[in-house]
């Protein structure tokens, strides 16, 4: 693709450039982009958002059905995964929504919705205190939004032991609040196979990085450097990421900081070593769980931030086959489901409709238990189904090995 962009050059640009070039208008994103396949316009595929894009940095403007269209991108990177060219759509996307908002700024409503969101969500503390009140006034709600908010878990102690072999947890911010099994589960089995977790906090940035506020976002990138690096030090071999959402945004790190002298060397380091518990369970001798499915039917969800953000697609149903588990069919498996971060929040229509037709199909197979690999769909998911939606490596922790 030719550009010809008549504007002060900044590192931002100068990369959109590099990636615009990469497209060649083939146009095979538009047949697995999620809103393209709902409303069938040309402005809500990849390609159609990438001359949009093109013509912001070229003419210097932008406008309100710009942003209309750059909003309504889920930044599933179902597209990354069809292009022949290899196009970085999801940094792309990142950079576009940025200058769109500084060339053609929100209403005020969209701009305390979005405060208010950056300001409560990737602080634990804020955000269960928010989450407290609203469980308190759930049976007060409609349907539509008693639905959205998760029940009380209580996932138990975690594991207390000092294997030789450590790895890094990080809590994350929501899920710890909504989904406190996960890392509990995630200590149990990895336990068994003699490997301690150390726990470590911080938002890994991805909330901010996703609603164009790129500083805040390296901030708590600095931050969780900072907070990660002694445990490193120290011999941790890995940092577990659990939410598929977070881990590519951590494996992320080193590309996003390549341009700070004081961390991006540390942000290489960083990135090389966040595993996805899928990648550290498929390099691990798992025999003693060979069996501990039992013939359960479940549905496997794989996230868009793990098929398509981490590259990780199949690894995940593979480990559960090995382990016992009868894994399902889903139709259109590389369709997001819709939770997409605060998609839920800012596109609820658009969401909506994705949920349901992933419901549909994650339901088709008459399936015993839905399992996922990231806390926001599993939140996103529940709301619309009878059936259990767990982060998967429950099942692996729920199920007794068989020694």
């Amino acid at each position: 693709m030719q550009t010809f962009i008549d504007q002060p050059r900044t590192p931002a640009i100068e990369e959109a450039e590099s990636i615009l070039r990469s497209c060649v208008h083939c146009g095979f994103c538009t047949a697995t982009c999620p809103t393209y396949q709902l409303l069938g316009s040309e402005l809500d595929s990849p390609r159609g958002r990438i001359y949009l894009i093109k013509e912001m940095l070229e003419t210097g403007l932008a406008t309100e059905k710009t942003r209309l269209h750059l909003d309504r991108c889920l930044t599933c990177r179902s597209c990354e995964t069809t292009c022949p060219s290899g196009v970085h759509y999801g940094r792309l996307i990142d950079i576009g929504r940025e200058m769109v908002d500084e060339k053609s700024p929100r209403t005020l409503i969209e701009r305390l919705m979005r405060r208010a969101m950056l300001s409560t969500i990737p602080y634990k503390v804020r955000m269960s205190v928010a989450l407290s009140a609203a469980r308190l006034i759930r049976p007060l709600l409609p349907n539509s939004l008693r639905t959205k908010i998760p029940a009380m878990q209580n996932p138990g102690p975690m594991p207390q032991s000092s294997h030789v072999r450590r790895m890094l947890i990080p809590e994350g911010c929501v899920q710890p609040l909504t989904a406190p099994n996960t890392n509990i589960a995630t200590a149990r089995v990895l336990d068994r196979l003699g490997i301690s977790l150390v726990n470590a906090t911080g938002c890994c940035g991805a909330l901010n990085q996703h609603l164009s506020d790129s500083h805040g976002a390296k901030d708590m990138m600095r931050r969780n450097i900072d907070a990660w690096w002694p445990h490193i030090e120290e011999g941790a071999e890995a940092i577990v990421m659990t939410a598929s959402g977070c881990g590519l945004m951590v494996k992320e790190y080193g590309a996003l900081l390549k341009d700070d002298v004081e961390y991006a060397e540390k942000a290489i380091r960083i990135s090389a070593m966040a595993k996805d518990i899928s990648e550290i369970l498929a390099a691990e001798n798992m025999a003693e769980y060979a069996h501990a499915g039992r013939g359960m039917r479940v549905a496997y969800h794989s996230s868009c931030t793990s098929q398509h953000g981490q590259k990780l697609s199949g690894k995940v149903e593979a480990l559960l086959a090995r382990c016992g588990f009868e894994l399902l069919p889903v139709s259109d498996s590389h369709l997001c489901c819709g939770a997409a971060g605060t998609y839920t929040l800012t596109q609820p229509e658009l969401s909506g409709q994705l949920l349901n037709n992933k419901i549909a199909a994650l339901e088709a197979g008459g399936p015993e238990i839905i399992a996922t690999a990231n806390v926001g769909c599993q939140m996103h998911l529940a709301s619309s189904t009878s059936l259990p939606v767990v982060h998967w490596i429950e099942l692996l922790a729920k199920n007794k090995p068989t020694n």
